[in-house]
């Protein structure tokens, strides 16, 4: 299998940071609005050197979402940022029918999304984020797994048209997707060729599943890693081509299992190559408190469960 090597650990949030601070001198349309939290955003840069585009809006989500709509009238990308539960959940009225209904270019972005908030437990822990943002028509779904994709991706959003849904995170992971590897809305990476088993994962749990094919490639097992980083429109086309050769799939996430990544994959199987599918996701419940490190333990999102997951899926075949 190909080695994929941690270049140094970073959190995502520093490579949306990174892309703000990029689109801010290359493109004089992007702004950018966040709700009282642009040290954890990371807009700092952006804030600093365009202070003509930077919006602070408070803690006003809402009003954030319908002022960037409004932006989009004249002709600006606005960048929204604040935490994924505030972005989604708090707002959800608002991005239907201002953003979503109306077709409006704003690019809705959300750190500190899943489990690996931590220690500020359930209330913040947004589990159900993509489902949400999925099932808004029109609405594009972007979770990154890494500092370098999250950068590649927030650039881009820039030329993308369209309400779109990007998704990062706080923690420090492994950095290991090429810095100069161009991101395209809507296609998957296959990361490593296998024979025996598919395994789909998204944001942090791309590298987990990386991690979890070598040590299956040490009990003879061929495993085949697909990064799924946009979740909607999802690349049906990789998702088949693989599952045609391997027979079974496991899909990874950090997030709930109804209504994430792993359905949006079964109903692809379901409609054009049933095969086994299990999941590694939170079963439906909310997080707690704990450091990112316990929590992805407790709930099961880890390369131990990948691997699990595959071997049981593979004896479903």
């Amino acid at each position: 299998m190909k080695k994929y090597e941690n270049t140094g650990s970073k959190d995502t949030r520093s490579g949306f940071g990174a892309g703000m601070t990029e689109l801010g001198q290359k493109n004089e349309n992007v702004v950018a609005l966040c709700a009282d939290l642009i040290g954890s955003l990371k807009f700092d840069d952006f804030k600093k050197n365009h202070p003509e585009r930077f919006f602070q809006v408070g803690i006003a989500e809402a009003n954030m979402i319908g002022i960037a709509a409004g932006l989009t009238i004249g002709g600006k990308i606005p960048f929204t940022g604040t935490f994924a539960n505030f972005s989604t959940g708090r707002v959800y009225d608002q991005i239907r029918q201002s953003v979503a209904y109306s077709d409006k270019n704003v690019k809705i972005c959300a750190s500190h999304a899943g489990l690996t908030l931590g220690e500020d437990g359930a209330t913040h822990q947004i589990l159900e984020d993509i489902g949400l943002m999925k099932m808004l028509p029109g609405m594009t779904v972007i979770n990154t797994c890494d500092y370098n994709q999250t950068k590649a991706a927030t650039l881009a959003l820039a030329d993308h048209h369209g309400p779109a849904y990007l998704r990062f995170g706080r923690p420090v992971v492994p950095n290991f997707t090429p810095a100069d590897e161009p991101f395209i809305i809507g296609k998957a990476i296959v990361l490593n060729e296998g024979t025996d088993v598919t395994i789909i994962a998204t944001g942090h749990l791309v590298w987990e599943a990386l991690v979890a094919a070598e040590a299956l490639e040490a009990r003879g097992v061929s495993a085949e890693v697909i990064n799924i980083h946009t979740i909607k429109p999802l690349d049906e086309e990789a998702i088949l081509k693989s599952v045609a050769k391997t027979g079974c799939v496991v899909t990874a996430e950090e997030h709930n299992f109804l209504g994430g990544l792993g359905e949006s994959v079964a109903r692809t199987l379901v409609l054009h190559h049933p095969a086994p599918q299990e999941f590694v996701a939170v079963k439906d419940s909310f997080g707690e408190s704990g450091t990112p490190e316990q929590l992805m333990e407790k709930y099961g999102l880890n390369s131990a469960s990948i691997v699990a997951a595959c071997e049981k899926v593979m004896a479903r075949k």
